[in-house]
């Protein structure tokens, strides 16, 4: 007879859940490799429903982020919350994976934790920006804590639970996009926006203030947005449209979907949402002014509770390398005036271009460091197999 093993993974966001499909082919390569048999199931998305994995619950729309957000959806969140624990009792996984989704998983190891089921957190929540003292809790109901930036090891070392970096798969997905093929446009400036509606709301409306003040002080400049689904871009051209009623100078802004990857090969420049985008465009070496807005609520619910930049930085470039990589802004900083004259330093022959290569070629180097020919999603998936 066959082992068999029985493996559980939880994604609640599009990044997570392209990792969790990645990881479901990893750990059926492992199972294969060991003569075992292996059923996977879980929480995620389009991602890991094509890599043959069985959701029981299907996260495309649950990626939200902020208090106002998750209220919208709150008993959405406690049905799925609920009917995940039943499954998870009534079937006794072996193991059941997290990968980020902090709101949701943080709760649901915490189910598992007491119904005896292992849990391996891959992507490890951010607990050191917003909830340092969840360390010790998040240590005592992990069997192990899988980590994707080399300085998040140093943050674990202070509880009983030993962090394995496996290195970034974001390194692994980026080589496999490149094209050398594709030639570098300097004049365009891709922005992206993000890809929830609130974020865009509240950033895009700053970018295209920056677009046309840009475009007054360099004619031959063209601008681009890349939106992840038709949602997205749907809601760019209501916004875009709304703008120019106001301000009927507004440049053209060609929006495309789907081709985020190689925007950020073909554009010279970019305006980007804080967040995984950034890590993305540094593997790909586009220079990039980097933003983010929380709403006056959201905002003030980070300020009570302690949140700040870690390392005195917002971009995850600039917290890997410790330094000023991309020029950011936040919140009320994040406004024409400072955005346009820090775009014009990245453009090619401004002051901080090669500064800003540099430093991202750096990041990458880190992001891949001990990876010894294997990737990164192979190396977390053979921690998993072994929890």
């Amino acid at each position: 007879m066959k082992k068999k093993r029985k493996i559980w993974i939880f994604a609640g966001e599009s990044s997570g859940d392209m990792y969790g499909a990645q990881l479901g082919e990893e750990l059926r390569r492992i199972a294969a490799g060991r003569g075992e048999e292996i059923e996977l199931s879980g929480m995620g998305g389009k991602a890991m429903i094509a890599a043959g994995i069985p959701v029981k619950v299907d996260s495309t729309e649950l990626g939200v982020m902020g208090v106002v957000e998750v209220v919208k959806l709150l008993f959405k969140f406690i049905a799925i919350y609920f009917k995940m624990v039943k499954a998870a009792r009534r079937e006794r996984p072996e193991t059941v994976v997290l990968i980020d989704y902090p709101g949701f998983n943080l709760l649901y190891a915490l189910a598992m934790y007491f119904s005896g089921i292992k849990v391996v957190w891959y992507i490890a929540p951010h607990l050191w920006i917003w909830g340092k003292w969840r360390l010790p809790v998040l240590a005592k109901i992990c069997t192990k804590v899988l980590v994707i930036f080399p300085f998040e090891v140093e943050v674990f070392s202070k509880t009983p639970l030993q962090a394995t970096f496996t290195g970034h798969p974001l390194i692994d997905i980026m080589e496999k996009k490149k094209d050398p093929s594709i030639p570098r446009d300097p004049d365009l400036v891709l922005l992206l926006p993000g890809s929830r509606a609130g974020e865009i709301c509240r950033m895009l409306p700053h970018m295209l203030e920056s677009v046309r003040e840009l475009k007054k002080r360099n004619p031959g400049l063209k601008f681009r947005i890349s939106a992840p689904r038709e949602k997205i871009a749907s809601q760019c051209r209501t916004l875009i449209d709304k703008f120019r009623r106001s301000t009927p100078d507004l440049p053209e802004i060609e929006i495309s979907i789907g081709d985020t990857n190689y925007c950020q090969q073909h554009a010279g420049s970019g305006i980007a949402a804080c967040g995984t985008v950034t890590v993305e465009c540094a593997i790909m070496g586009l220079p990039l002014v980097v933003g983010y807005s929380l709403s006056p609520v959201n905002y003030m619910v980070a300020w009570l509770h302690g949140v700040k930049p870690f390392r005195g930085y917002i971009t995850m470039t600039n917290i890997i390398d410790n330094s000023p990589v991309c020029p950011e802004f936040i919140q009320s900083k994040f406004k024409e005036s400072n955005i346009t004259p820090a775009v014009e330093s990245i453009l090619p022959g401004g002051s901080r271009r090669e500064s800003t290569l540099a430093g991202m070629e750096r990041v990458t180097e880190m992001l891949s460091e001990g990876n010894n020919g294997r990737s990164a999603v192979a190396r977390a998936a053979e921690e998993i197999y072994s929890a």
